[in-house]
């Protein structure tokens, strides 16, 4: 019998599972739904934008994965702040700002969701977001078990559709190298190619391309939520977090790669569904691939409700401003019902009326200020002393994590007051 945690969560999971879930997340979350809008803005210089992303992404991951063995709980965040400087409110603070990323992270996915599914049939977005939040509600309420092997089939599913797309842009693949010099000598000579017109390009492009991109590696965050349902928590959950994060950016690098070499940058950022009309263009059938993308796509999007539903759990449990029935763990299912229940309505809400670059804009400043928390946090524990049984990250990533985390939130006020800047 699993070991159940005085929440009432059984401890289920194990690294392959946990892996799969982080993984299924995380590319759920990025390179089939916002990389698109990451190329309108930084064209032939996606990869670059996804490189910058990925130090933000790495250092805070890095510092995740430490805490995340120190405070081995479902609140994750929360209780790494509040521990770290003593300070209640602190921990409250973060809580709901993650509460927002999530929530609004998974009305991204949806929105991509039913993007992806117009691309190859005509469906109606009023009908089609609630009936999937409806399912995936149903799946995250039956409980974590049957939630994870989901998403590891969910997870192979998309890991080989993103094979099959390299292996159809191969060509363009092998053309990206000479298209990212010239992108390069653009940018240092402070031009945009005249190819990519509708692209905003340059510097400032590099930059509003490299935040949105930084929502496409917020998922492995989330999976500090399962530190009350995973054996061996201190081991388990610290190397499911990099070998997730490691397997992710090697596919967000490749396709980033392969769409740069592509001659239609414009059209291809343009799409409903990116990757499947850049399949397309070099000659391969769209709807296979655009219904095998719904699978990891769907899968995102249940661990973000997951990962919601556990924190407003810990925000109702803790008193923490949100009503206390939150907190309650149904005894069939060992899950916080009504919790998933709130975030199921509220992500369907998100879904049908706000755009999908405001989503996902909106999701990245949540998250980097929790970053910013988490960093500042294990800077604070490590002044106190480093526990033989976590992992010793070095001193200089939660500084540099901070560091990542402050640029990017300062850039991205600045993109906020001048738009329309580049």
């Amino acid at each position: 019998m699993p070991q159940k945690t005085s929440r009432g969560l059984n401890r289920e999971l194990g690294l392959l599972q946990l892996v799969f879930y982080g993984t299924g997340t995380i590319l759920g979350a990025g390179i089939f739904v916002v990389v698109g809008e990451v190329l309108a803005e930084a064209g032939p210089l996606t990869p670059f934008a996804y490189m910058l992303a990925a130090l933000v992404a790495v250092t805070s991951a890095l510092s995740f994965s430490e805490m995340a063995a120190r405070v081995p709980t479902a609140a994750g965040p929360i209780d790494y702040v509040e521990r770290a400087f003593g300070r209640r409110w602190l921990g409250s603070v973060t809580g709901w700002m993650l509460l927002i990323a999530n929530t609004v992270s998974a009305a991204t996915i949806t929105t991509g969701f039913v993007a992806y599914m117009s691309s190859f049939m005509t469906v109606s977005h009023w009908i089609a977001v609630p009936v999937l939040i409806a399912i995936l509600g149903g799946v995250a309420a039956l409980g974590m078990k049957q939630s994870s092997w989901l998403m590891t089939c969910t997870t192979l599913i998309g890991m080989t559709t993103l094979l099959v797309v390299l292996w159809a842009l191969r060509d363009t693949f092998a053309d990206a190298p000479a298209r990212l010099a010239g992108a390069v000598s653009d940018l240092a000579k402070g031009q945009t190619p005249a190819a990519e017109t509708g692209l905003r390009g340059g510097w400032w492009g590099l930059y509003a391309g490299a935040f949105l991109a930084i929502y496409s590696f917020i998922g492995f965050g989330d999976m500090a939520q399962t530190a009350e349902e995973t054996r061996d928590v201190k081991r388990t959950l610290p190397r499911a977090m990099i070998l997730s994060l490691v397997i992710v950016f090697t596919f967000y690098l490749a396709v980033a790669t392969a769409l740069t070499g592509s001659r239609a940058i414009t059209e291809i950022a343009a799409a409903p569904a990116p990757l499947v009309r850049a399949a397309g263009l070099a000659g391969w059938p769209e709807m296979p691939l655009a219904i095998a993308s719904l699978f990891v796509i769907v899968n995102g999007a249940l661990t973000q409700m997951i990962a919601a539903a556990r924190l407003l759990m810990d925000i109702g449990q803790d008193n923490r401003g949100a009503p206390k029935f939150l907190g309650h763990v149904h005894k069939a299912t060992d899950t916080p019902l009504y919790a998933t229940a709130v975030v199921a309505a509220s992500v369907a809400a998100l879904a049908l009326f706000v755009p999908l670059k405001q989503l996902a804009s909106g999701t990245s400043l949540a998250i980097l200020l929790v970053f910013f928390g988490v960093n500042a946090a294990l800077i604070a524990f490590k002044r106190r002393g480093q526990p033989s049984d976590v992992p010793d990250t070095w001193r200089v990533v939660p500084w540099a994590g901070a560091a990542f985390t402050g640029l990017a939130l300062t850039g991205q006020i600045a993109l906020w007051l001048w738009p329309h800047v580049g």
